[in-house]
């Protein structure tokens, strides 16, 4: 096992979860732009993630958002996971990390940079989980909108509504780090 492997072996653990396997591919090209790893590694992981019961598989480098939402989808479709509690979940080594941080973050500035850290890593990731919804869009009948002003258009999606949330709060915590540290400074000082 290589030096990086056992060192994501040790930041699981860390993390709280039990390792049960690791397997490695070596590529002659690149990573697959799709899916990191190759379609038959793919059958392979998911496979004995079937047969021992995982719900979790890390990899040990930096996944695009779409990377990881395809091999999810892959992967659940492969072992035929349906249930929400049975989805089998892909992270790679910044999410792995960011938990452990998120776990022992103690100050609150810690706190604060690690919620920060976070939400930028999980912005670009957002994925249409409302798809139910469509559009919010005001209903007529007889002519007459029965929704407000500004419903009458085609709506926003949820997942816009979302990515403007998160931005929203993104600005907020570097607006409350900024005042932890102004704070900090101040009693310095005295």
């Amino acid at each position: 096992m290589s030096e990086s492997m056992s060192e994501l072996v040790e930041l699981a653990e860390v993390a709280g979860l039990q390792v049960v396997g690791s397997t490695y591919q070596r590529l002659n090209e690149g990573p697959s732009p799709q899916y990191y790893i190759g379609s038959g590694k793919s059958k392979e992981i998911a496979r004995i993630m079937s047969d021992l019961q995982c719900q979790c598989v890390i990899f040990d480098a930096e996944l695009t958002p779409s990377q990881q939402k395809n091999l999810e989808q892959l992967l659940n479709g492969l072992t035929g996971s349906k249930t929400r509690r049975n989805l089998i979940k892909v992270i790679d080594r910044t999410a792995l990390i960011l938990d452990i941080f998120a776990q022992h973050a103690g100050s609150r500035e810690g706190q604060l940079q690690v919620e920060l850290a976070m939400l930028t890593y999980r912005l670009p990731r957002l994925t249409k989980l409302w798809s139910h919804l469509e559009r919010q869009t005001a209903s007529s009948k007889g002519g007459r909108s029965s929704g407000g002003v500004g419903l009458r258009g085609p709506g926003e999606q949820q997942l816009e509504a979302d990515r403007r949330q998160m931005k929203a709060k993104i600005a907020q915590l570097n607006r409350e780090i900024d005042m932890v540290r102004l704070h900090r400074s101040l009693h310095r000082r005295r």
